[in-house]
């Protein structure tokens, strides 16, 4: 079993930035890659990230591209989300997840508990 803890949430102003890890453990963690999906009140789960375990090649939507950043760090098996220029509309909490790197949730097999992100305008 797979255990994903995330941590690095907050209230951040409008414009600032906040950077999210994610800790995977487990007997002999493995994976094809880790994603980043966030949630926000009375909305569907959207994909925000996701990155390749063994290449690192990343994959993001529309409205990551040019702020967000995904990387890992293979040996600590984490997953890192760099978020930059952050908007109230990013307000979610935001989830890791392991087993896929698609940017369908429906892929991924494990998910961590989730962690607040609240952008003030």
């Amino acid at each position: 079993q797979v255990q994903l803890v995330e941590s690095g949430g907050g209230l951040v102003q409008a414009g600032g930035s906040l950077s999210l890890s994610c800790v995977a453990s487990g007997r002999a963690f493995s994976t094809v890659g880790m994603g980043w999906f966030r949630q926000a009140p009375g909305k569907e789960r959207e994909f925000v990230a996701a990155i390749h375990w063994n290449t690192g090649s990343t994959y993001y939507p529309s409205f990551a591209e040019g702020r967000f950043t995904i990387s890992r760090d293979v040996a600590k098996s984490t997953v890192y989300l760099q978020m930059n220029n952050l908007k109230p509309q990013d307000t979610a909490v935001y989830y890791c997840a392991a087993g896929s790197w698609s940017g369908a949730a429906v892929s991924y097999r494990y998910w961590g508990q989730g962690t607040q992100v609240t952008v003030s305008s």
